[in-house]
């Protein structure tokens, strides 16, 4: 990740996330982000969270960027079958157990067995949050 991007981003005009360029950045075991980033990522988008893609498969996320659809379109682009991605927001600034939101049009795939914008199976809520925990350093 190019973190120093982030210092040269304008701020957004329009209101948070509104036309604010970003980098999405990808983020791994070997490279996991620090929940400061996260905020800072959320301050210079929607004000209080940031939008990711998991790819449970791969066990790689993709944060930053206004559409979930641009993160699964990065992800397939790179290798990653739908069916293993799922689309959530993280309010770094929540308690642990309340900061992951299952809500994201990626994630309506009845074709894959979920009928809902939430993450339908709790098993693999369980593995998103897994994921999550070792990708972001609380």
């Amino acid at each position: 990740m190019n973190r120093a991007l982030y210092g040269a981003l304008p701020p957004a005009h329009h209101g948070p996330g509104y036309g604010t360029i970003r980098a999405m950045t990808t983020v791994t075991e070997q490279n996991p982000l620090s929940l400061d980033e996260l905020r800072l990522m959320a301050e210079r988008g929607f004000g209080d969270l940031v939008k990711a893609v998991i790819d449970l498969a791969r066990g790689i996320m993709v944060v930053d960027a206004e559409m979930h659809s641009d993160q699964e379109a990065e992800l397939i682009a790179g290798g990653s079958r739908q069916q293993d991605l799922w689309g959530i927001n993280l309010y770094p600034d929540l308690p642990e157990d309340a900061w992951i939101e299952f809500d994201s049009m990626v994630n309506l795939r009845p074709s894959f067995g979920n009928s809902s914008r939430s993450v339908d199976d709790p098993s693999t809520r369980e593995a998103i949050t897994t994921l999550v925990r070792s990708l972001v350093r609380r």
